[in-house]
């Protein structure tokens, strides 16, 4: 008879493989990567030792933790630079470099290396960076975006804020944000409109002081 053990152990190998990476992608992208590894495996529901046994640094989960969004953020800025409008790839871009930050404080402390651990995303931020000067260039010959914009204009840490806003309102905040830079760097006639921003979040401040 076949001994259906080994079989058994690598099927509960990936199931315990595929609860630490959903509990890392809800643990890192709540509280940042700054959240221990134990947080990680508690959610997981396994014990440290298997959590180890599976990604023996916290740089290892990381990496494959953010594996899909790194992909994306790839995809996106070859859409951005194929686009025949080189001010609607310019704007789409930090649409959605936005966007992504808002779902997950982990990927953007990764992205901005604020954690030390990260460095596999060096080639990434690069790679973006890149992007968006190139796209820069081209909107600007274009005449769309400013002549006085460049690269250090764009601070994306200053995104990192939204991640301080209740979760089921940051998407709605960060494309709010987006819109307010999008519409700060466009090279827009004196007399044209601008375009309506998307709506404002519903925010309760903490510790907001009462009403007489």
């Amino acid at each position: 008879m076949t001994d259906p053990l080994p079989h058994a152990v690598r099927s509960d190998a990936r199931d315990n493989r595929a609860r630490i990476l959903e509990a890392a992608r809800a643990v890192f992208g709540e509280e940042g990567l700054s959240a221990p590894m134990r947080e990680v495996a508690r959610h997981a529901g396994v014990g440290p030792a298997t959590l180890y046994r599976h990604f023996p640094t916290k740089q290892a989960l990381i990496v494959e933790t953010f594996a899909e969004q790194r992909r994306a953020c790839q995809a996106a800025v070859r859409d951005a630079l194929a686009d025949s409008d080189p001010w609607y790839g310019f704007r789409s871009l930090i649409e959605w470099i936005c966007e992504l930050h808002a779902h997950s404080r982990g990927f953007a402390d990764a992205f901005m290396t604020t954690f030390p651990e990260a460095m596999d995303f060096a080639a990434d931020r690069e790679r973006t960076t890149r992007a968006v000067a190139e796209l820069a260039r081209r909107a600007q010959e274009s005449g769309q975006l400013r002549p006085g914009f460049v690269i250090d204009d764009l601070m994306l840490m200053a995104h990192r804020g939204v991640q301080d806003v209740p979760r089921a309102a940051r998407l709605t905040a960060s494309r709010r944000f987006a819109a307010y830079v999008i519409e700060a760097f466009r090279a827009a006639p004196e007399k044209e409109a601008p375009a309506p921003l998307p709506p404002a979040p519903r925010l309760r401040l903490a510790h907001s002081p009462s009403t007489p």
